[in-house]
């Protein structure tokens, strides 16, 4: 198939698209790949900041009534839908007016009690939100009374030459942040109870002589703890203690780590907005630069690629081609040897094999013809000058015209006429008008009466008839004596005396077979191919002495082919020589 012309053509149209759509597809790609990475970048940060904002509203809110405000708030500051939506579907708050449809696709997923790192990335490990502080939310009091002690602390280390500010946890728990010096070392979290600063040691350089500690839980604090150590002891099954650390988040042991974040969750779940789908419209289309250079300089490439491949293709089809047309038009100058080298293969190369062949038949026909005319003018000048010679002897009264010489005469016309009804005969078999009247043949009696009539001419020789079972042909039976009369003539006319001359019949599948086998010195291995063409003899000097015309094997295959049938020999020099006649035997033999 890769020899096929359809093939290549098909190949070539598909590589021709399949680099314009490379091309096409680098193009686009390079064009819009940094403008696909800034956008990206941006909806990702834009997406985290809302995101954010809502999660902060959800950690301070038990319900979602009163967010369309910051919902719209939001979608102002963005310039695109926001929109809030239960898990089921039900629409909280959206920017967008008439209430159209929600995208396909949610954005996130508000949760202050499971949060997306994707979106918040430095999110504690249980995932809660650090502003869901719930019962933990200390009153007015209680942070008045944790600001004056821990501005004490402060004060202190900045009059030790420290600096130190004061921060504020989620909860309005304050706490002390220290730079300059030291760090306070970290509480030792398998001691049970609130963790307590430890004091530097005196001893330790550049230490503060005024070693803050954390102020202990307040009220509302313990209360809470106490809450949430129960929850933790529920999920446990042990008691684990559970304290603050200094920004007022709840800690416990590594072990209970789980069971904290699963009793945490359970304790903010009445003070923070359940779950919610955020959905944010998709951006503005942005149509990407494409640069008019990189355009033009593409379209030159795949334009150059596609005449190339179209120039090579078109030249490799087109030297066969020409080569055949040179050919043919030394053919019509005369030249019958014309051939192409054609090295291609698929219908290229079938087209220059069907030319070659082409070529040597009709240069064998024209040699054919010419021996032809040779021949005939070769055959036909013997009898003519024979007779012409005898007439103008006896027109001159050289010879008289008695018997013997009319005889010779009317022997000599004979053998013209019989040249000429031959060649009339062969003329109709290659125009196809050959007249055959077929009718059920029985071999065995067509046989015995072929050799009934050549026995006069066998003597001196043996002849035998041999008919295996009895085949049956649809054949016109004038017209198959005649062949197997040629066969039998040619045999007996090669076969020297005490020879032996044998026509046999056989039936063989379909077929049926007759057979002239004789004695005679046989026939050369290289004159083989040659015996059924017209006018040819082994005796290149033509002398009637071995043979007659040359034409009674060409008909003998005309009549076999006529028949639907075949003609063959096989001979060793010496041992004889066998003509077969196959031809197509009657479906149903009669007896």
């Amino acid at each position: 198939m890769r020899h096929s012309l359809l093939v290549r053509l098909i190949a070539s149209s598909v590589l021709i698209a399949v680099c314009s759509i490379v091309a096409t597809a680098w193009l686009a790609a390079r064009s819009t790949s940094g403008e696909i990475r800034h956008q990206q970048g941006q909806t990702l940060a834009r997406d985290a900041r809302v995101n954010d904002a809502l999660l902060g509203y959800a950690a301070s809110h038990p319900r979602w009534d009163g967010v369309e405000e910051t919902v719209r708030g939001l979608a102002r500051q963005r310039g695109q839908r926001v929109a809030l939506a239960t898990e089921g579907g039900a629409l909280i708050a959206d920017s967008a007016t008439g209430r159209p449809p929600l995208p396909a696709r949610a954005s996130a997923v508000v949760d202050p009690l499971a949060v997306d790192v994707s979106l918040v990335p430095g999110t504690a490990t249980d995932r809660i939100d650090a502003r869901a502080v719930g019962p933990f939310l200390l009153p007015g009091p209680e942070r008045a009374r944790l600001r004056e002690e821990v501005d004490a602390q402060a004060a202190c280390l900045r009059h030790e030459g420290w600096r130190a500010t004061v921060a504020v946890g989620p909860g309005g728990r304050p706490y002390l942040r220290r730079e300059g010096g030291p760090a306070t070392p970290a509480p030792d979290t398998e001691r049970p109870g609130p963790p307590v600063s430890v004091p530097y040691a005196a001893s330790q350089p550049g230490s503060p002589s005024c070693s803050p500690n954390t102020p202990g839980p307040t009220t509302t604090e313990k209360r809470a703890l106490n809450q949430l150590a129960a929850l933790v002891r529920k999920c446990h099954g042990s008691r684990v203690e559970v304290w603050l650390d200094e920004t007022g988040k709840p800690t416990a042991p590594a072990s209970a780590a789980e069971c904290l974040a699963t009793a945490r969750r359970a304790q903010l779940k009445p003070y923070v907005a359940p779950a919610a789908l955020l959905y944010i419209g998709s951006p503005e289309d942005r149509t990407p630069a494409i640069d008019p250079y990189d355009l033009a300089g593409a379209t030159a490439a795949i334009l150059v690629l596609a005449v190339g491949v179209s120039v090579l293709v078109a030249t490799r089809l087109a030297r066969p081609v020409r080569a055949v047309t040179a050919a043919a038009r030394r053919m019509r100058a005369g030249d019958g040897s014309a051939r192409v080298m054609v090295r291609a293969k698929g219908e290229v190369g079938e087209l220059g094999a069907a030319f070659n062949e082409m070529s040597e038949h009709l240069d064998r026909m024209e040699q054919q013809r010419k021996a032809m005319v040779s021949d005939v003018s070769h055959e036909l000048r013997t009898p003519l000058s024979n007779i012409r010679g005898w007439l103008e002897a006896t027109q001159d009264g050289v010879a008289e015209l008695d018997p013997a010489l009319t005889a010779s005469l009317v022997e000599e016309a004979m053998v013209l006429q019989h040249i000429i009804d031959d060649l009339q005969q062969l003329a109709l078999a290659d125009a196809g008008k050959l007249r055959l009247h077929p009718e059920p043949v029985d071999v065995a009696d067509l046989l015995e009466q072929i050799a009934t009539v050549y026995r006069a001419a066998a003597a001196g020789l043996v002849l035998t008839v041999e008919v295996t079972g009895r085949p049956y042909l649809d054949a016109d039976p004038v017209r198959l004596r005649q062949a197997v009369g040629n066969l039998l003539t040619n045999a007996l006319r090669h076969t020297p005396p005490g020879g032996r001359v044998s026509l046999r019949a056989y039936a063989d599948g379909d077929d049926a077979l007759i057979e002239v086998a004789d004695t005679g010195p046989g026939i050369a291995p290289e004159h083989l191919p040659y015996v059924f063409d017209r006018f040819w003899r082994a005796e290149k000097s033509r002398s009637r002495q071995t043979g007659g015309s040359g034409l009674g094997l060409a008909i003998v295959r005309q009549l076999a082919e006529a028949h639907g049938g075949s003609a063959a020999v096989r001979s060793e020099p010496a041992r004889g020589a066998t003509f077969v006649l196959r031809l197509p035997r009657r479906t149903k033999i009669r007896d």
